[in-house]
Order: structure tokens, then sequence, then C-alpha cells
């Protein structure tokens, strides 16, 4: 059963992708909902069985199902769905893109899907270079779909996407060679560099060679996760890029890929001692520092939202990097809490620039006098990314700085905390502002979509809700325990 759920998680949205190409008209839509349903649920199965049997991973001749992976499978699936789902609203009528008028759908819905599978296979591979070469594979996917308006503004911002991420991930490449240099044997082949291999391997490794090879794969990688100080592709292209693509981007690419960099720290381990943890905690201090500055000042929703998933991949590395089982709890709340929050954050974003296109460069202000289900939506996207209590993040940020005092890291702790506080701070200007303000504009006639994004943002804001209050079940839980011993 497994087997097909793997299978089945990746081939259905390669073959809708596919298929969407072909198809025209009303049957596009519809094989676009039918193939991201049945993704989703694969996926969402898939999820549930690698927590369910989260003590027994599951492995097969290329990948693994485990706790981990069946964390950001769920998330994944989810947000995949909702951005398939999104997608009809943002391209519109009138909506064409770089693409002549007839092709514009089908290349887009073909490039989001296949975007959305490799992002799926990324959790399940076993292997250090296939994951790279998924990672890598993203990239051709999302550049295109940054670059989808066909704007100026949009090539450049998809232009610098590409080339600054193939740089990051061609240092990870050397890092990975190295690392292979390091482990190789006489009968050394591919799979040296499975997960469990490469435990098996840094057992005995050179201490300076593993911390060489594991600088070079983390700053390879953090391009592509948005680690500051290499994170200057991300604020062009979340503002760039198609909504439903934006959310893909921030709530699933880059977690997703810090899982990459999270199993590659756990199976170098015991070659690279302490170094791995501090190596995270430099890159989460710093891209916290560098994101808030930019949480204070007036900028446009999708560019605001974008120095939110900076902060945010900052608190992830930091619980990562303590590695106690507190702040392993809040690693797994905060992906999930922030994949929801933001996610709504960009979908509201569709009708919003629909009606007023100077909400791309303008800082919004007054929603509620304009449309009261976006600012709803943008409210309890804000809230919720801000940490203000019963948000997930709350929750989270509260257990990773606990697990941090546990870890006996008070100094980076200390400065964490001034700097949460900080952008806490930042985004709720920028939530009163946006959503209250006191310049308020005549609304404006069309209410196109205003009862699905109140229906989503009422499911959103349930699944939020229900996660903080799962959120205490985590702290001494088994599936905590089985992360404390490894990711894979």
């Amino acid at each position: 059963m497994t087997d097909v759920l793997v299978y089945a998680t990746v081939v259905l949205p390669l073959v809708t992708g596919g298929l969407a190409l072909l198809a025209r008209g009303a049957w596009l839509g519809r094989l676009v909902v039918a193939g991201a349903l049945l993704t989703a649920a694969a996926a969402g199965g898939l999820g549930i069985v690698a927590l369910a049997d989260h003590a027994d991973p599951a492995h097969g001749p290329w990948y693994v199902v485990d706790a981990a992976g069946g964390v950001y499978l769920l998330v994944v699936a989810a947000i995949g769905l909702l951005s398939a789902l999104a997608s009809p609203g943002y391209l519109g009528p009138a909506r064409r893109g770089f693409f002549p008028e007839h092709r514009s759908r089908p290349v887009y819905y073909a490039a989001l899907l296949a975007f959305w599978a490799v992002l799926l296979a990324v959790p399940l591979v076993d292997n250090l270079v296939v994951a790279w070469i998924l990672v890598e594979a993203t990239t051709a996917a999302s550049a295109l779909l940054v670059a989808f308006t066909g704007s100026e503004r949009a090539l450049e911002a998809g232009w610098k996407y590409l080339v600054l991420t193939t740089l990051g991930l061609t240092v990870a490449l050397l890092g990975i060679v190295v690392l292979y240099a390091l482990l190789a044997d006489g009968d050394a082949s591919l799979w040296t560099l499975d997960w469990d291999a490469i435990h098996a391997g840094a057992v005995g490794a050179d201490h300076d060679a593993a911390v060489f090879a594991l600088v070079l794969i983390l700053a390879g990688l953090a391009a592509k996760i948005g680690w500051a100080p290499v994170h200057n592709w991300l604020p062009d292209a979340h503002s760039e890029a198609p909504p439903p693509v934006s959310a893909l981007l921030s709530a699933a690419l880059l977690p997703t890929v810090m899982l990459v960099a999270w199993r590659t720290l756990a199976a170098l381990e015991p070659a690279v001692g302490g170094t791995g943890g501090a190596l995270f905690l430099a890159f989460g201090l710093v891209s916290l520092a560098v994101a808030v500055p930019f949480l204070w000042r007036r900028l446009p929703l999708k560019r605001l939202l974008a120095y939110s998933s900076l902060e945010h991949m900052g608190v992830l590395a930091l619980g990562i990097g303590f590695a106690t089982p507190l702040a392993l709890a809040g690693v797994v709340v905060h992906v999930a809490g922030h994949a929801l929050a933001k996610s709504l954050g960009f979908y509201a974003t569709i009708p919003l620039l629909r009606r007023d296109r100077t909400l791309a460069t303008d800082a919004p202000v007054s929603l509620n006098s304009t449309s009261p289900a976006a600012a709803g939506a943008v409210g309890l996207s804000l809230a919720s990314l801000s940490g203000l209590p019963p948000s997930p993040l709350f929750v989270s940020e509260v257990l990773i700085l606990a697990g941090g005092v546990a870890a006996g890291e008070i100094a980076v702790v200390a400065v964490a905390a001034a700097l949460l506080a900080l952008g806490f701070l930042g985004l709720a200007h920028a939530l009163i502002e946006g959503v209250a303000g006191d310049a308020p504009r005549e609304p404006v006639a069309s209410r196109h979509g205003e009862r699905r994004l109140i229906a989503l943002t009422a499911a959103i804001g349930c699944a939020l809700l229900a996660l903080t209050a799962g959120a205490y079940a985590l702290v001494d839980s088994a599936l905590v325990a089985d992360l404390m011993r490894g990711v894979a």
C-alpha cells in the first residue's frame, strides 16, 4: 500500500500536468481540479501513514517515509491543493501572461503541477544527490511561473531567481562532491550518499573535512531556502509571481528545501558534532536580523509577506539548531502554522489586485472599507504570522525559545527573543494600518470571489486554532522522540 501511495503522489500531478497541455475550455479546469484532489488525497494519505508508523519508517528503492517526511507531505499536499483551486480566480477571463492566449492557461497549470510534483517528491527521497537534483528541478518550473505575467519586473524577478538559486545549488553540489570523496571507498556508488549510509560513514570520518562539506551544502541550499544573506531573490520573486505560486514558494518550497538541509545535518552529526547546529543558529539569527527592518517599513502586501518568510525561515533554523525536544516540537508546529497563515495572505491578494492594481506597489491601507472579506483574510494572516496569541506561531516560537534555554543557548535565545519582539511590532503595525488605518477608500462594487475567500479564511482559521490546541500534545510525544533520533 505504501508503494502505491508513494508513486501515486509523484505521478498523479505529472500526468495531470501533461494532460493539461492538451485540454481546452471547461475541461481544463475540471481536469486540474480532479487531478489536484487525487494528488492531495494520495499525498495526505501517505503523510498520515508516515505519522502513524513513525517509529518504523518505510523504505523503498529510492524513498523513505518517515516522521519528518510525513509532516512535510501533509503541508505540501494542503498548500498545493489550495493553490490549484485558487488559480482560476487569479487567471480570470482576461489573464493572458507571457504565452499566447490559447496556451497561457495550459502552460500555467502544467508548470504548477510539475512544481507541486517535485515538491512532494523531495521529502520522500532517501539520497542526498537525488534530493539535490529535485531541488534543482523545482527551479525550472517555478522560475517559469515567477515570470508568468511577462511584465518587465516579472521577467527580471524570474531571471534573478533562476541565476541566484542555481549559483547557490552549484555551491551545494561542490559540497556533495567533497562529502562523496570523504565517504567513498573502493565499492562506492550513488548509494554512498543515502541518508543512512552518510550517517554510518560519518562515524570516524575526518571532522574538518565533514564540516567543510556541510558548510558548502548549507551555504548552497541557503540560497534556495531564503536564509540571509543569500535571500536577495526572495522578495522580488514573491512579489511578481502569481499569488497561488507565491504561496507554494513561501509555504512549501522554502521549508521543504530546509528539510534537505536538516537531513544532511542529522546524517553528518557523528562527524560534525555541535558545529552543524551552530551553523543553523547563525543562519537563523542573521535571517531574523535582516528581516526585522523590512517588517517595519510600509511595503506592498506581497513584499511584506516575502520578508516575513525570511523571518520564519530564521525561526525554523533556530529550532533545528537547538535540537531539543521542545524546539523540535516547535519546528513541527511552525512549519504547518506558517504554511497556512502565509498562503492565506497570498490568496487574499487575488481579489485585492484585481480591484486595485496600486496595491502591487503600495502598502495596503484601510482594507476593511474596501473589502471586508479580504481585510479578514489579511488580518488573520498577519496576526498569525506576527505571533499574536492564540496563533500557533506564538506557541511554536515559545517552544523553540524554551528549547534553546534547555539547550543552554541563553545568549542566542535572548537575541532571538528581542528580534522576534521587534518583528511582532512591525507586523502588528502593518496589520492595524492595512486592515483599519485612517484613510478609508470607497468600497469597490465588485464582490467577485468574496464568498470563497470568506470560506477559505474560516477554514484556515479553524485549522490554525486546531494546530494551537494540538501543539501541546506534541511536547514529550513519541513523534518528537523519533525526530530527536534523526529525520531519516
